[in-house]
């Protein structure tokens, strides 16, 4: 848990950077609420030890901070931290149950039950605003106008590839604090790579599908975005490394876990292009975390000495 959350540094910081004070309330309203709300579950309702020392409570509270936008309301942020340790870890027995990704809950739920306030994106640069910070539109917004009105044109507003790998997406709109800078998220996977935090079969898979569908798509109608732009657009590099590869929600073996990152992008290409949201990432990766149990049993490895039946 410690070692993702290092790996979240480089992404913390540059939110830092581009947000300023909203980034700095957003993030800090989930985290202290994500860790009181799983240590008054477990003391005063399940009457256990709690057990937010494993870091697994600031971890959640990091990810759903990060797949929120800067200016939103802490009242909101609360509610979503209660539903994520509450309903998608604590309700499940905690740490080792949940069969879905806490924080990618959280974030869905706010999304369903506050779609206003959380599609309001404000701009990056604004330091010392928070509510009151000016919004605008996200390259994910301009792709999905773009196919909307079969106009190409559209997406020249897009950032280009620099400055989506940077993070300086003033030019196009912003995104969800964790979201605007591929690069720091890059960093990160890079570190638990090293560190043998996780393998690169999922977010490898996941980012390799996209890329081909994508690429096959602005081939056949230049309405659809080129492939560089999905990837480093919208949350798809932070559910990539940092939410799919959740070591309870997703499959054990290598084998699954290709099946699972393929799934996920073709999933993401799918609601990105023809779905009602602008972003799939989110509702790909709960739809897999279903399907998980599904793919451990097709792909597991036979035991030991057992004989196979002709």
């Amino acid at each position: 848990m410690f070692g993702v959350i290092i790996a979240l540094i480089p992404a913390l910081l540059v939110s830092f950077l581009y947000f300023g004070l909203g980034s700095v309330v957003v993030t800090l309203s989930s985290v202290a609420a994500c860790v009181f709300f799983e240590w008054a579950i477990a003391k005063y309702i399940l009457k256990k030890e709690p057990t937010i020392s494993d870091g697994s409570a600031i971890l959640t509270g990091l990810l759903l901070g990060f797949n929120l936008p800067s200016n939103l309301p802490i009242w909101i942020i609360f509610i979503g931290a209660l539903f994520a340790i509450g309903i998608g870890k604590m309700t499940f027995g905690g740490l080792g149950n949940n069969p879905f990704n806490p924080a990618l809950l959280g974030r869905c739920f706010l999304l369903v039950s506050f779609p206003a306030q959380m599609t309001s994106w404000p701009v990056v640069g604004q330091l010392s605003k928070y509510l009151d910070a000016e919004t605008g539109a996200t390259p994910l917004s301009l792709m999905k106008t773009a196919i909307k009105t079969g106009d190409a044109s559209v997406l020249n507003k897009l950032p280009d590839a620099t400055h989506l790998l940077l993070g300086n997406n003033a030019l196009g709109g912003a995104g969800t604090i964790g979201e605007v800078c591929a690069l720091a998220l890059i960093l990160g996977l890079v570190y638990m790579l090293w560190k043998k935090i996780i393998s690169w079969h999922i977010p490898i898979s996941i980012i390799a599908t996209v890329f081909v569908f994508t690429w096959l798509l602005h081939l056949a109608n230049p309405v659809y975005a080129n492939p560089i732009a999905e990837i480093l657009s919208g949350g798809l590099m932070l559910g990539a490394i940092f939410m799919a590869t959740d070591y309870v929600t997703s499959p054990m073996t290598h084998k699954g876990q290709l099946i699972y990152g393929i799934s996920i992008g073709a999933l993401t290409v799918i609601i990105r292009n023809w779905g009602s949201y602008p972003e799939g990432m989110s509702f790909a990766i709960l739809i897999m975390n279903a399907f998980t149990p599904l793919i451990n049993t097709y792909v597991k490895p036979k035991r030991f000495g057992e004989v196979v039946k002709k």
